[in-house]
């Protein structure tokens, strides 16, 4: 028996990384009624189970977009919006705190990154970057183990009719190495459910403990799978489902503790349980892919899909099949989320995804141009009903997919010139230039995957410089490190341990509704009121929890209330100080302010010692408050004023704001014209000059969710939340029949705004480029910059028309008109550089253009007017002969260059060389050889 399990075990760890041949599982269902078995009807079959028999609350997927979290490029498991719960650090008034039994149906992209399987992607029948994640969550220990078991057990048996005898299940058997021993109970638990222990496996952690990451929540997991083979012969065993059972943290130095809370996660691929309850021998044989690979074999003329693999695979037809049938849901499902084809990140991966969807669909499928965009409305019927986001975007899906295929088939086409140009300057022997590969991939300015460089290389017979390409890609490597953006330091954090310590203490979250005490003044000025507090806990640098700290040490605070902001929603964190009370004359600055878990964590350089129980006193930095205030109020009027200028379904993309300027991320299918840069300062300018109210209140976050024309970005908020008016109140913008959301900014909003918009002054967009095709990024500036960039900006714009003037009188000399062409390369360095309006320095930008070839125009007709000039002074000079040498006055090299040529154009017979001495000592020279003398002499040199 032993020996049987132990090669059983084998097997079910090769089965766990491939895909078999599927067989058609046996029929006999469970229920009376008869198992669902469309892709639609289990995915409901599978929510309708947890919300009706069970009690869970049905979420909706978050976007594949992470929120908030840089480790992931996308989301890539249903557990990752519940990060938060998982870490401790849930705000504790957001509706997601209150979560005990959830379940949904998440959209998953496993490519780049830890976690990705996108090269694997057609080679079998199995694998996908984009699938969807059935799970249910049970936190804080509202159930365990057992009912996490039998629930599972009963959906797919009794709902989804699965027989018993074709289920198996692993659980984890300990490692030794941290000693940690085998899960009993859920071995136990699954022989308590009738699963027999011939059906069951232990495994190490390898296989059966799941981590978060290098450190953070874990624990041992037990999994479902189901055996293909039906009995007959060895077992065939594919992963069904995983339930993992979070009880464990990984500390920084690798030992576990025990976590403060338990919770249950569990995943299962509906891809995966499609195909065995449909008897499928693939997950592309399923009713979520057939009606793609139909739509592709009609819209490209290929061979109908057969499901080959390997050698089978003649052509590698179906291969490409399973690629671009893949390829055309993640792009769909992450262009609807908001991540478009770019350079870099997650936005560079579905650049690569598109890419090779087009490769393979244009030179194995032989598809025409435009084919992937045709795909979308196919996605959209399949999926949308699940993700109703697909349907509101799928006009910008087909546009952004057929955009993004168009470009990549001129870029191939180019490509194809220049490897054949740059083959006709090699020698037989020699190795195709890596500079000029580099220049042709995904890193350089083609955008061709180096695999398929190299590809059509080796069509040639051509070898590529490989040392070559790794040190390009070295010297690219150093190139980004040394021009990213510095990385904010992470500060003060309190860990898993101590935000669970302050829950079993009973602490109560910080009270931070102070931040929300100041006044406007008759003066037009802000009065922010002082807050008294108490210290609760004090933290060392690394986060120990300490009674007292001494002088010059930086710690963390922990306050029962705080008038501090802290960094959250994309606004910067306040900054002051504090004293303790009763002694005012020592100042405790204050850096910064961080949320963990709902409690307010400052951090602090201690000039005295403190203590836990010391009373004090906290002043924010005013000015930094205000400035802050006002770009924030201002990213609220510049979101509504881009919805006036492009259109009511422009999309925030996100923002950032701190005293010196704003930052704001939107959805554009095109990058903005200068017409509509200026619209919306207008819009703003409006807004400001109006002084206008701007209304604040907290209201219940039920009474927001059916509002037009009400903002709000895809985050967590609290219940209640505040909500952010201009010029309407509160109470009014949230009527669905005033319509008044649709006419004023009207947002969800935990930041601090200004109480009226006349003390934003001005607002100038100074920055515009495009992240990724479909996001542009604004960067404005508010108050006095922004006056000083309109300054810049009509001084530049006058000098540009001094310019022009300049210009349309004409040049006397050859001097004159390249001094002017110099000046005209200055100011546009100068525009391309200033701290301006953008409209204006696009303008500006087009008008130097023109300028720029009318002046290098008139350059070239005067220095050709004064080389024909001095041409027939030197043919006078010198009677016809083999050679002519002279010295002349020219004004720079390119007229002496003219003179040499037209001489010898005049004289064929004719050799020159001509010195022109220059006011500086300096000699230029220019000489050229007759083409006769050039054939029969030997060559001419020079020093």
């Amino acid at each position: 028996m032993a020996a049987s399990v132990a090669a059983a075990a084998g097997r079910l760890r090769r089965a766990i990384r491939r895909s078999p041949q599927w067989r058609g599982p046996s029929r006999r269902a469970l229920s009376s009624e008869a198992p669902p078995t469309q892709a639609a009807a289990v995915r409901d079959a599978f929510l309708s189970f947890f919300r009706d028999r069970h009690g869970h609350r049905l979420v909706p997927s978050s976007s594949v977009r992470p929120r908030g979290d840089p480790s992931l490029l996308f989301v890539n498991a249903g557990m990752n919006q519940f990060k938060p719960i998982f870490l401790g650090t849930v705000d504790p008034r957001s509706e997601m705190a209150g979560f005990q039994r959830v379940a949904n149906s998440q959209k998953c992209v496993r490519a780049g990154g830890r976690h990705s399987d996108l090269e694997d992607v057609g080679r079998d029948l199995s694998h996908h970057t984009f699938f969807e994640m059935l799970g249910n969550w049970a936190f804080r220990g509202v159930y365990f183990k057992e009912e996490a078991c039998s629930m599972a057990w009963e959906l797919l048996t009794q709902v989804y009719g699965i027989p018993e005898d074709r289920l198996w299940v692993s659980y984890f058997g300990g490692d030794p190495k941290t000693g940690l021993g085998p899960d009993l109970e859920s071995r136990d638990i699954w022989l308590n459910l009738g699963v027999p222990a011939s059906r069951m496996l232990s495994f190490g952690p390898q296989e059966n403990f799941w981590e978060m990451g290098d450190t953070g929540p874990c624990g041992p997991c037990t999994e479902i799978h189901y055996d293909l083979a039906g009995g007959v012969g060895a077992p065939q065993l594919v992963e069904l489902w995983n339930l993992v059972f979070v009880q464990h943290n990984r500390e920084a130095d690798g030992s576990l503790q025990p976590l403060p809370q338990r919770h249950v996660d569990t995943g299962m691929g509906l891809e995966r349980l499609l195909a065995v309850l449909q008897g499928r021998r693939s997950t592309y044989d399923t009713d979520l892919f057939s009606p793609l690979l139909n739509a592709i074999h009609q819209g490209c003329g290929a061979p109908p899909y057969s499901g080959r693999v390997g050698a089978a695979d003649e052509g590698h037809t179906d291969t490409a099949y399973r690629v671009v049938a893949d390829h055309i849901r993640t792009l769909s499902v992450c262009i609807a989320d908001g991540v478009s084809p770019g350079m870099s990140g997650a936005p560079l991966v579905l650049r690569q995804i598109l890419r090779r969807a087009v490769r393979f669909s244009t030179e194995l499928l032989r598809a025409p141009p435009g084919f992937l965009g045709s795909l979308v409305p196919v996605v959209v019927e399949t999926l949308g009903g699940a993700y109703p986001e697909l349907q509101r975007n799928s006009a910008q899906i087909a546009s952004l997919v057929s955009e993004g295929e168009a470009a990549f088939l001129a870029s191939l086409q180019r490509g194809r010139r220049i490897i054949e140009r740059t083959l006709r300057r090699l020698g037989p022997s020699d190795v195709f230039p890596a500079e000029v590969a580099w220049s042709l991939s995904l890193s350089g300015n083609l955008g061709l995957p180096l695999d398929l460089v190299e590809l059509m290389l080796e069509e040639k017979g051509v070898q590529l410089d490989s040392a070559g390409l790794e040190r390009l890609a070295q010297e690219e490597a150093q190139h980004r490190a040394r021009q990213a953006e510095p990385v904010q330091e992470q500060g003060l954090q309190l860990d898993i341990h101590a935000l669970g310590e302050l829950q079993r203490q009973g602490v109560p979250p910080t009270d931070d509704s102070p931040k929300y005490n100041y006044s406007l003044q008759p003066s037009g000025g802000y009065e922010f009121s002082t807050c008294e507090a108490q210290v609760l806990q004090l933290y060392t640098e690394d986060g120990t929890a300490v009674a007292s700290v001494g002088e010059g040490h930086r710690c963390g605070l922990l306050l029962d209330k705080t008038n501090f902001y802290a960094e959250q929603g994309g606004q910067a964190s306040d900054r002051g100080y504090l004293v303790r009370v009763g002694l005012q004359d020592v100042l405790f600055p204050v850096a910064r302010a961080q949320v963990c878990g709902g409690f307010i964590l400052h951090e602090v350089v201690a000039p005295e010692c403190l203590k836990v129980g010391d009373q004090v006193q906290l002043h924010v930095d005013e000015a930094w408050r205000l400035s802050c205030m006002e770009k924030h109020t201002a990213v609220h009027l510049l979101n509504w004023a881009l919805r006036q200028a492009l259109g009511p379904g422009t999309e925030q993309r996100g923002s950032h704001l701190n005293p010196e300027w704003l930052r704001f991320d939107v959805a554009t299918q095109a990058p903005l014209t200068p017409e509509q840069l200026r619209a919306v300062e207008g819009t703003v300018q409006k807004a400001v000059g109006q002084d206008e109210a701007v209304y604040v209140e907290e209201v219940a976050l039920a009474r927001t969710a059916h509002v037009p024309g009400l903002r709000s970005l895809d985050e967590v908020y609290p219940d209640p939340v505040r909500v952010v008016s201009v010029g309407v109140p509160v109470a009014q913008a949230l009527n669905p029949a005033s319509q008044a959301a649709l006419q004023t900014s009207v947002e969800l909003c935990c930041g601090t705004h200004l109480l009226r918009t006349g003390a934003i002054g001005d607002l100038v967009i100074i920055g515009e480029r495009q992240l990724t095709k479909g996001t542009t990024r604004l960067l404005a500036v508010t108050g006095e910059q922004a006056q000083q960039a309109r300054e810049v900006g009509q001084s530049l714009a006058q000098e540009v028309e001094a310019a022009a003037a300049r210009l349309s009188q004409g040049s006397r000399d050859v001097v004159e008109a390249q001094r002017l062409s110099k000046d005209m390369g200055r100011l546009t360095d100068a525009v391309d550089t200033a701290v301006m309006p953008q409209w204006q320095r696009r303008e500006l930008q087009a008008t130097l253009k023109a300028l720029q070839r009318r002046a290098n125009t008139a350059v070239r007709k005067l220095e050709m007017g004064q080389a024909a000039q001095k041409t027939q002074e030197l043919l006078q000079q010198h009677s016809e002969g083999p050679l002519i040498v002279d010295t002349v006055y020219a004004e720079s090299l390119s007229v002496l260059v003219k003179v040499v040529r037209q001489l010898c154009k005049q004289a064929p017979s004719t050799s020159v060389l001509l010195l022109s001495p220059q006011p500086l000592g300096q000699v230029l020279c220019a000489c050229q050889v007759a083409q006769v003398a050039a054939i029969h002499q030997p060559p001419l040199t020079h020093s």
